[in-house]
């Protein structure tokens, strides 16, 4: 596995080694040992998997508050997704930057995005199968979201069609009027 620094700190791509022949490919996409020899120490607890029909659907920004803040290790299956991750900590250096990656079942790269960052993608195909493990379970509680244009962000999703944005994306608050409780050093 190689791991390559994106602008912000912790925020990783994370490209596997590919086994291929004419029949096909094999590749880990987890590993505990290759991921502590990158210097990546994470104990994942759940794994989810979406399904998106169509290009140019939008999801994010979400995120959980602590105590159930979740680090996210992201990857595609099937299609092609702009990933993006935006660091929520009050008090980072890079507070309010993001990241964008293209993720696809083609290019075989994961995004290994830690806890008090925020987290969306867009489909740039049709059929799309994202997948991710998380290293907290789902809480209800403290599931959130951020509006995913929101200026003092500025994330560049390109073209977004509101009618294919889903309810909750679209009531989700400006990070100035959210109860984010991310702060940088305590996660």
């Amino acid at each position: 596995m190689n791991k390559i620094e994106t602008k912000l700190p912790g925020v990783y791509i994370i490209e596997p080694q590919v086994f291929g022949d004419q029949r096909g490919y094999f590749m880990e996409t987890w590993s505990t040992r290759n991921f502590e020899q990158l210097g990546l120490h994470y104990d994942f607890v759940q794994d989810n998997q979406s399904y998106s029909s169509q290009q140019g659907i939008l999801r994010g920004i979400h995120f959980q508050n602590a105590p159930y803040a979740q680090a996210k290790l992201v990857r595609v299956t099937r299609g092609a997704v702009l990933d993006v991750a935006v660091d929520l900590r009050r008090g980072s250096p890079t507070y309010r930057q993001w990241v964008a990656v293209e993720l696809s079942a083609e290019n075989k790269r994961m995004l290994m995005i830690p806890r008090g960052f925020g987290h969306g993608f867009k489909t740039l195909t049709n059929d799309v199968e994202f997948c991710y493990k998380v290293d907290n379970l789902y809480s209800k509680e403290c599931d959130r979201g951020i509006r995913f244009n929101d200026p003092a962000i500025g994330v560049d999703w390109g073209e977004v069609k509101e009618e294919l944005l889903s309810a909750k994306d679209t009531a989700s608050p400006l990070l100035a009027d959210s109860d984010c409780n991310f702060v940088y050093g305590e996660l």
